[in-house]
């Protein structure tokens, strides 16, 4: 029997990966809100209920190299208009593990179920929490199969000065798991920030948005 996508993100935030045999796997989605594709080092994780007879020869189908195949944009597509989902981008998958003591600077949680900020991110997440900083903002819920998801906002005139740094490391002070964050590659930025806050690269994520 397959492992669920909880027990292969598990297993990754620990340093244990799928061996690299070139093969793809379906899973059960984790929740009606969540499904996609997890590529790490020659091996897929496509996590969906939708028949994987169709997911196997969708992929048959494609002229490219195979181990690239689950994140070709002609099988995303094909995913999105199968399942009715779309997508924003292929991200960047990292983690953490927790660290002991207080934040590294100072933050005030945002209670208010109505604020902006903490609405956006109900769309996507459950058990939302957020904390407001001096220029920044940082976020914590439970998204893809409950795994906990940082993201972090910090002003423009703020910026290059490290606050999204401390504001990264300050979400492994605030946990008592791994942290994980979706990051997009091209924002060379914010993959900057998060890797000096000790999160390391795990694999990549296309994530497909139910409407």
């Amino acid at each position: 029997m397959a492992d669920t996508l909880r027990d292969v993100l598990d297993a990754a935030a620990l340093g244990v990966f799928p061996h690299p045999d070139g093969a793809t796997v379906v899973v059960p989605q984790p929740s009606s809100r969540d499904a996609g594709v997890l590529a790490f080092t020659a091996h897929s994780v496509v996590f969906t209920d939708e028949d994987e007879g169709w997911v196997r020869e969708t992929l048959a189908r494609l002229d490219c190299d195979a181990l690239a195949a689950t994140m070709n944009p002609r099988f995303l597509a094909a995913f999105m208009e199968r399942t009715g989902r779309s997508n924003d981008t292929i991200d960047l998958l990292a983690v953490a593990a927790p660290l002991p003591g207080a934040p590294p600077l100072a933050l005030t949680e945002i209670e208010d179920p109505d604020h902006h900020r903490v609405a956006r991110a109900r769309k996507h997440r459950d058990e939302v929490r957020v904390w407001a900083a001096d220029g920044g903002v940082l976020i914590l819920g439970r998204g893809v199969a409950g795994r906990l998801e940082v993201a972090v906002e910090v002003d423009e005139n703020l910026r290059h000065r490290g606050l999204g740094r401390a504001l990264a490391a300050a979400a492994r002070h605030l946990a008592d798991e791994p942290v994980w964050s979706q990051l997009a590659p091209g924002n060379a930025r914010s993959l900057r920030a998060f890797q000096s806050a000790g999160y390391r690269p795990v694999g990549a994520e296309a994530l497909l948005l139910a409407h």
